[in-house]
């Protein structure tokens, strides 16, 4: 949602996201801490009446599709329609059956299914996962792309899938349309050992979370400072991450990348002893620490 007149949109009170409309419910909803709000009729900054939905979900585009598509039967597949019990596999046994003709999705429809009436495949604005912060997204994206192009015409019948993307000369675009694996492999190979990345380095991401912003940008810095005197260069940060605040803590992440011979006995004894002389600091016993060992 954003206001045609200042631009504003709705943002989460305990989150830095801003909120998305749901539809079904008819609320605006925070997919990080699930607070939800009445839809404004008015423009709470300038109060304008000029409210719009804009950009596109699942629910969106299930709402455009009879549009073109008028004598179709069509259904989605999202966390939202598979709550229910039952609900995941009566849309998969309908669509198997033919009761469904257009199933729009999230990612859950790339996983595992083989159906033999499947001849069309799109995936719209592929370039989402190709632009996310993290090392992983070019595996990820062309993990991703393959897999639901193999959801088209996977039995019997050659199929055709269509792939939205303002890059289509991106190398990870291009190697999904090659169907090249080892090419994709090859250079995130290259790129890994250059940048120091899994699976020639391990990774461990140190969040810091408090509630109140000064106490944790010191108390980060500090603990940052705790760990450089033994793991030195290895220390990255602390940065925020995109997300910066969520359920009212905001969040500042410290990245450590050591050797995969490195004895991994040894960093976990560095970290505890930081730790351990963080918390002997007054104003930084409320901070909460958080380690996650090769995170995803």
């Amino acid at each position: 949602m954003v206001c045609d007149s200042c631009q504003w949109t709705p943002e989460c009170n305990n989150c830095d996201v801003s909120l998305t409309y749901h539809k079904g419910l008819n609320r605006l909803k925070c997919h990080y801490c699930g607070a939800s709000k009445d839809v404004p009729v008015i423009c709470p900054n300038c109060g304008s009446k000029k409210l719009a939905m804009k950009g596109f979900g699942t629910e969106k585009i299930e709402e455009e599709m009879p549009v073109f598509f008028p004598n179709a039967i069509v259904k989605r597949m999202d966390l939202d329609t598979t709550r229910s019990k039952n609900a995941y596999l009566q849309i998969i046994n309908d669509f198997q059956d033919r009761k469904i003709d257009i199933l729009v999705g999230t990612q859950m429809v790339t996983k595992g299914l083989d159906f033999d009436n499947v001849s069309l495949v799109g995936v719209l604005n592929a370039d989402n996962g190709l632009f996310y912060p993290d090392f992983r997204a070019f595996e990820r994206s062309f993990q991703q792309l393959t897999q639901v192009s193999g959801r088209s015409g996977r039995k019997y019948k050659r199929g055709k899938v269509i792939v939205q993307t303002s890059q289509p000369h991106h190398v990870v675009i291009r190697d999904v349309v090659e169907n090249d694996y080892f090419g994709m492999y090859k250079s995130q190979m290259e790129e890994r050992v250059k940048f120091k990345y899994p699976p020639f380095y391990r990774l461990i991401r140190i969040s810091l979370k408090h509630r109140d912003y000064n106490v944790l940008n010191a108390g980060a810095s500090h603990f940052a400072n705790l760990l450089k005197p033994k793991l030195g260069a290895r220390v990255l940060g602390p940065e925020y991450p995109m997300v910066a605040r969520v359920k009212n803590l905001f969040i500042k992440n410290i990245l450590i990348k050591f050797e995969i011979k490195a004895s991994h006995k040894a960093v976990k004894v560095i970290i505890n002893d930081a730790m351990d002389d963080m918390y002997k600091v007054k104003e930084f016993r409320s901070i909460y620490i958080q380690p996650d060992v090769d995170p995803m």
